[in-house]
């Protein structure tokens, strides 16, 4: 067997040869653990105006010639905003390469050079897209701070922010008050059946998911199996949809939700993804500053935001937090 010598060149010379497919990893990371649930928008660059929502009712009722009506009607739009990060990480290509791919190719078998550089830049990258998805939910925007969740502001922040203005609550329709700490395996269907008909109708019209911690989800399960035993329409342990939704609301438990306050129920379209995926700012590139090990490095945008927060798309459970100030 021929000895395999990955260097800084040829990693190097990988990153740059596969830019556009490793700028795309984190993203393929996302789409596999959470895209399948949310809607993803590219080439969006620090911030991108979504479509305005028309606020108020326009009633066509009986021919009236002085008919006059002078409800306040607004348009309200929100923004989707994606933030400019970067990664700068040092890491040593002999630990990297071992643990990506064994002794068996660190013995020469397997894999040529440019294919183990690109796997070993692609590894990396995807390292990144698991950072994004464990903060998803609960990042919180600081332009200090250092790590992923300091990035953007995740769905969780967003929506104690809107709690927080009043624009999220029971008043307006889209929030319930429910101690999701009490959601146990004697409880969990009746809570979610009841929150899931607590929605607006509209909502209920649609396909829905309802995102919640997997411990709910185990509550759920647990409590459905109890309670239906060993009737006919019960044919497996694990149910996916929301009794009595008409498979209308499938529940998708994620573990990056797990500690998270709220149980969101909307739809694909309304969860946003931002990213803007071409451009000059965006780089990935492997450097060499240092004898012993290397450095990787990406620079890219991110946010995620809610296309609308009304409760015809969006229905919120949790505790209110505190009022702001």
């Amino acid at each position: 067997m021929g000895v395999i010598n990955v260097t800084p060149d040829s990693l190097q010379k990988s990153a740059i040869r596969y830019k556009k497919e490793l700028l795309q990893m984190p993203v393929r990371v996302l789409k596999d653990k959470f895209l399948n649930y949310a809607t993803l928008r590219t080439g969006i660059r620090y911030a991108e105006v979504q479509d305005a929502e028309l606020k108020g009712n326009v009633e066509l009722g009986p021919y009236d010639e002085d008919r006059i009506d002078d409800d306040d009607v607004k348009m309200e739009a929100r923004t989707l905003y994606t933030y400019f990060g970067d990664v700068v990480k040092k890491f040593s290509p002999n630990s990297l390469y071992s643990t990506i791919h064994g002794d068996a190719v660190t013995k020469g078998e397997g894999l040529k050079n440019t294919e183990i550089s690109k796997a070993m830049v692609a590894f990396m990258a995807a390292k990144v897209g698991n950072s994004l998805y464990k903060s998803l939910w609960n990042a919180v925007r600081n332009e200090k701070g250092k790590s992923t969740s300091d990035l953007f502001d995740g769905y969780d922040t967003i929506t104690t922010k809107e709690i927080q203005a009043g624009k999220i609550s029971v008043a307006n329709g889209n929030f319930m008050d429910i101690d999701l700490s009490t959601i146990n395996a004697t409880n969990a269907v009746d809570i979610l059946k009841g929150f899931w008909r607590a929605s607006d109708e509209m909502l209920q019209d649609q396909k829905c998911i309802l995102y919640v911690a997997p411990s709910i989800y185990n509550a759920y399960c647990d409590d459905y199996k109890a309670v239906t035993g060993n009737v006919a329409y019960n044919r497996e342990f694990n149910q996916a949809f929301v009794e009595g939704s008409d498979d209308r609301c499938q529940i998708v438990p994620l573990s990056n939700k797990a500690k998270s306050p709220y149980m969101h129920l909307s739809i694909k379209q309304n969860m946003l993804v931002g990213v803007n995926g071409e451009g000059e700012e965006e780089q990935v590139s492997v450097e060499k500053y240092n004898p012993f090990k290397l450095t990787f490095v990406m620079t890219s945008f991110f946010g995620v935001q809610f296309d609308t927060i009304s409760k015809e798309f969006l229905m919120v459970a949790g505790k209110a937090p505190a009022a702001q100030g």
